[in-house]
């Protein structure tokens, strides 16, 4: 029995089919009654078995989303096979006004899911559920992340504060900020008016908790690898990577929870993970390229950018540097940028490489121990 979930905060559509009957019903639950749901999985599926005389397994899925992996993990501890299912990958009309509601959603998800099954793997992708130690271990990077997107905002709070009086040298990272502050002269000769210094030194102390923060979550992330007393086998990777010059422990710890930890295929499925894979078009006589498909995780792909550029800064005599170099000669612009995604693209297969196998990418040097 096939079954799959439309889900919001008030309420669970339903769509199952037999295979014995062929028959489609929709069924409704509160939102969040996992009880109600198993309840009435279970009476479908007694149903199904008294209709057709033989046990009837159920396969559920339902889209990723808002809701995470909780209920997938709960109903796999039901003895229940579900799928968590990408819902970009999902097919839909194209034309420009087409029906959408929770029940059609409902039923578009049970057909892409019975294809899926039936071996049409293009109908739909499944979405790798990551343990519950997995999913914890990434918290901590991905909170430093939102960090220092916090922290940017309120310096440039400040620097914008005092940039619309005249003074456009003013640090806010700097420690000796609050002396600096008293020092401050507007463009045209005055102390900073009472409201205005009372709104920035605010956002000082805004920016000092985000500061204190930061530096936690660095500190908890740091003690994940330095701890002997941790056998994580990611920690070790992590380890391992940080080795390598150019690296250090944000990117190692990026790469390795985000992409690394898991097995791949081929190297296409290392670049299409990160959304690095080129996106051709070519009908009839029209052919260009789109660039990279950005299908993949942000969060990887925006780290793999960054260590490209500064593999060429401390890795300039690896195989990989050297690459870049002949392919771009002196040219600059654009092209260099286009070059450096491409170098990110190969360099993360060369670092997945080296984690599976110990084989150190050609020319790479390690730290000092």
């Amino acid at each position: 029995m096939f079954v799959t979930l439309e889900l919001s905060k008030s309420a669970w559509l339903l769509a199952a089919q037999a295979i014995p009957s062929g028959k489609t019903s929709a069924h409704r639950v509160s939102g969040g009654d996992v009880e109600g749901l198993l309840a009435l999985l279970r009476r479908l599926q007694a149903r199904e078995q008294r209709s057709s005389g033989r046990e009837v397994a159920i396969i559920l899925g339902y889209e990723a989303g808002y809701d995470g992996f909780w209920l997938q993990r709960r109903l796999s501890a039901e003895a229940i096979t579900c799928f968590v299912m990408d819902p970009g990958s999902l097919q839909v009309d194209r034309r420009a006004r087409r029906a959408k509601t929770d029940r059609l959603d409902a039923a578009m998800l049970l057909r892409a899911l019975m294809a899926w099954c039936r071996g049409d793997h293009a109908a739909c992708r499944m979405v790798q559920v990551p343990s519950v130690e997995r999913e914890d271990a990434r918290r901590t990077h991905r909170e430093r992340q939102r960090l220092i997107a916090e922290r940017v905002q309120h310096v440039n709070r400040i620097k914008g504060l005092l940039a619309t009086q005249g003074v456009y040298t003013f640090q806010p990272l700097r420690r000796d900020r609050w002396e600096r502050l008293n020092e401050v002269r507007t463009g045209d000769g005055r102390d900073l008016r009472q409201r205005l210094r009372g709104e920035i030194e605010r956002e000082f102390r805004r920016l000092e908790l985000v500061l204190e923060q930061v530096a936690a979550a660095e500190a908890e992330r740091d003690a994940a690898v330095a701890d002997p007393a941790v056998t994580d086998a990611d920690a070790e990777k992590v380890a391992r990577l940080a080795r390598l010059g150019g690296i250090g422990t944000e990117l190692a710890t990026v790469l390795v929870r985000e992409a690394l930890y898991r097995p791949f295929a081929n190297r296409k499925q290392v670049a299409a993970y990160a959304g690095l894979t080129p996106s051709p078009y070519a009908s009839g006589d029209r052919q260009r390229d789109q660039g990279i498909s950005k299908a993949g995780n942000p969060l990887l792909r925006k780290s793999m950018v960054e260590l490209a550029w500064l593999w060429l800064r401390y890795q300039p005599g690896s195989g990989l540097a050297r690459w870049f170099v002949e392919r771009i000669g002196t040219a600059r612009g654009r092209i260099r940028k286009i070059t450096a995604v491409a170098l990110a693209r190969k360099l993360l297969v060369a670092l997945g490489r080296y984690l599976a196998t110990g084989l150190v990418p050609e020319g790479a040097r390690l730290k000092a121990a």
